[in-house]
C-alpha cells in the first residue's frame, strides 16, 4: 500500500481493501504472457535455452547442416527412408498423368473441336513424357517427378532449369535440368548482393539465382558462379523453385525431417545398438576363468606367468562334440547379454507416433502394419490422404502444371497443334492449358463397401463418375468408357455376349 491507501484506510478501511484488490486484479491483467509461456521465473522454463532471429539467423545459417543430416538419415536410417518413400509413392506414384480439359466455352470453340485438341495435346505430351526429358537424357518425365519430389522432401527445396535444344531421340526441345539446392549459393565476396544465393530486384521480387558450376561440397579446386534469371529477356520462364514457405520473407526451403532429425537419429542409434546386442546374444560365448595360486613372493608372479603364454596357444573354437582339456584351476563361464529386449517394440512405436504426427504420416503407415479395426485403420488412411492430396495439389501447381504450360507453348510455337490466339493474353493461355492431374488412388480396405458408397454418391448427385473413378482407381473415366466400348464390341463380334440393343428391339416389336 502507498501513502494514499494508508490515509484512506484510517478514514474508510473498506475503501482501502477495495483499492488493494483492484490494484492486484490490474496487475494480473497486465502480466499477460509473462506469467505463462514467456515466464522467466518458473522452474519448468529454467533449463530452456532459446534464441530468436530472422530467417537468416533461424534458417539460412542452418540450412547446410539440416540438409546434410537429412540426407544422411535418408541414406542410412530405414525408418526415415520408409517415411519419405511412403509420401512419394502416395503423392506421385509412377508419375502423375495429365488429362487436358480445355475451357472451350471461354475460347469460343465447339466441344468437338475442344475434344480434338485435347486428344492431340495428350498424345504429344505422352510421347514427350516417355522420351528422356532431363538434360542428361536418362529420365522420363515420370521419373523426373519422383526425383524432384524426393529432393524437395529431403533437402527442403528443388530447382529445375528449363532448357531447349534438339536431340535425335526426342522430337521436342524442352529439357529439364534438376539442380541440387547446395549449388544455389552467393559468390564469394558478394554475399551482401544475394540472400542465400537469391537475387531480388528493386520491387522485392526474385530476379535471379546464383548457381555454382559444381557442387560446393565436391572436390573441385575452382568454383565459378553464374546468375540464372527466373525469366529470359523474352519473358520465358527459365527457373522453377519448389519449396514450402513457413515464415514471412522466406526464400529457401527447409527439409521435411528438420523437426524430427534428433529423434530419428537417436532411434537409429538405438536400433543399431539393439541389433548388435542381439547378434552377441545369438552367439554362445564362453569365458575361461583361471584361479591362479598365490606364490607369496616366491618365483614368478601370476601376471608374469599369464603374460608368458602365447594367446594363440590358449584360444579354443567350439565345434560339435568337442572335448577341451582345461588346465588346473580353469573353469568355464557363459555370457548372457539378456537379449532380445522385450520393451524395444513398444518404445520404437511410441517414438514413431511423435514422428508421424510431425510429418503427418500415421505410424501404422510408417511401419506398414495395420492391426487395428477397420474403422481405426480407415481413419488413419483418411487422415494421411488429406496430407497426400494437399502435397499433390501443391506439386501440380508448382511443378507439373508449370512444365505442362511450357510444353504447350512449344507445341504452339512449333505449329504441332493449332491453338488459335494462344498467346494473345494470359486468360486464353490458361483456358487452353486447363488440365486435371491423376495419380495413385487412396486404395480400399474393404473394396465392396467403398464401391457401394461411391455408387450411392453418384446416385444422389453429390459426386460424378469421373471423380469416383479417379478416387477409387486413379484412372480416367472417359478412357475407361472408350475402352469398354471397344471391349463390348469385340465380345459381341466373338459371340461372348449378345447385342442388348438388338434384343430390346426384337422384344418391343413383338
Amino acid at each position: 500500500m502507498n501513502i494514499i491507501d494508508k490515509a484512506i484506510g484510517v478514514i474508510n478501511p473498506d475503501a482501502e481493501i477495495k483499492r488493494t484488490i483492484a490494484r492486484q486484479k490490474l496487475k494480473v491483467m497486465n502480466t499477460g504472457y509473462s506469467n505463462h509461456g514467456a515466464s522467466r521465473t518458473k522452474k519448468s522454463f529454467l533449463g530452456w535455452n532459446f534464441k530468436g532471429g530472422d530467417v537468416t539467423e533461424d534458417i539460412y545459417k542452418n540450412l547446410d547442416t539440416l540438409r546434410q543430416r537429412s540426407r544422411d538419415l535418408y541414406m542410412g536410417a530405414p525408418l526415415t527412408t520408409g517415411a519419405i518413400k511412403t509420401i512419394i509413392t502416395n503423392v506421385v506414384g509412377n508419375g502423375l498423368k495429365v488429362k487436358p480439359l480445355i475451357k472451350y466455352d471461354q475460347l469460343g470453340i465447339s466441344a468437338d473441336k475442344s475434344k480434338e485438341l485435347e486428344t492431340q495435346i495428350k498424345q504429344h505430351f505422352e510421347l514427350w513424357n516417355k522420351c528422356k526429358v532431363d538434360i542428361s537424357g536418362t529420365m522420363t518425365f515420370d521419373e523426373v517427378q519422383s526425383l524432384v519430389l524426393l529432393t524437395t522432401l529431403v533437402s527442403g527445396e528443388c530447382f529445375v532449369k528449363l532448357n531447349y535444344f534438339t536431340s535425335p531421340r526426342n522430337p521436342y526441345t524442352l529439357r529439364l535440368q534438376i539442380i541440387e539446392p547446395d549449388r544455389i549459393i552467393a559468390p564469394r565476396g558478394k554475399e551482401k548482393e544475394y540472400i542465400a544465393g537469391v537475387k531480388l530486384n528493386s520491387n522485392g521480387e526474385i530476379e535471379a539465382y546464383s548457381v555454382s558450376s559444381v557442387h560446393p561440397l565436391g572436390l573441385a579446386n575452382k568454383i565459378e558462379y553464374k546468375d540464372v534469371p527466373v525469366y529470359t529477356s523474352q519473358g520465358t520462364l527459365q527457373m522453377i523453385h519448389l519449396f514450402n514457405n513457413e515464415r514471412p520473407e522466406q526464400l529457401r526451403g527447409i527439409p521435411l525431417l528438420a523437426p524430427v532429425i534428433e529423434v530419428m537419429k537417436q532411434l537409429s542409434r538405438y536400433t543399431e545398438a539393439e541389433i548388435a546386442a542381439a547378434v552377441v546374444g545369438s552367439m554362445f560365448a564362453l569365458f575361461i576363468k583361471k584361479d591362479l595360486p598365490n606364490t607369496d613372493g616366491l618365483g614368478a608372479s601370476p601376471t608374469d606367468e599369464a603374460s608368458s603364454v602365447d594367446p594363440s596357444e590358449k584360444s579354443f573354437e567350439l565345434a560339435p562334440g568337442i572335448i577341451v582339456d582345461l588346465e588346473p584351476g580353469e573353469s568355464i563361464e557363459t555370457a548372457n547379454p539378456g537379449r532380445p529386449n522385450s520393451g524395444f517394440e513398444s518404445f520404437v512405436i511410441a517414438l514413431l507416433r511423435q514422428v508421424g504426427s510431425a510429418i503427418e504420416v500415421p505410424y501404422e503407415l510408417l511401419i506398414k502394419h495395420f492391426e487395428s479395426s477397420y474403422s481405426a485403420s480407415r481413419a488413419s488412411l483418411l487422415e494421411a490422404w488429406k496430407m497426400f492430396r494437399k502435397r499433390r495439389e501443391w506439386f501440380v501447381d508448382n511443378f507439373t502444371q508449370v512444365v505442362y504450360e511450357e510444353f504447350l507453348r512449344e507445341l504452339y510455337l512449333s505449329g504441332m497443334v493449332d491453338m488459335k490466339d494462344y498467346d494473345i493474353n494470359p486468360l486464353i493461355m490458361k483456358a487452353y492449358s486447363n488440365a486435371q492431374w491423376n495419380g495413385p488412388s487412396q486404395g480400399q480396405i474393404d473394396p465392396l463397401k467403398e464401391i457401394n458408397a461411391a455408387s450411392k454418391r453418384v446416385e444422389l448427385g453429390i459426386s460424378t463418375r469421373a471423380r469416383e473413378t479417379t478416387e477409387l482407381t486413379g484412372g480416367d473415366w472417359e478412357d475407361v468408357i472408350n475402352r469398354l466400348e471397344v471391349e463390348n464390341k469385340m465380345m459381341i463380334e466373338k459371340g461372348v455376349i449378345k447385342d442388348a440393343t438388338n434384343t430390346d428391339t426384337s422384344t418391343n416389336a413383338q
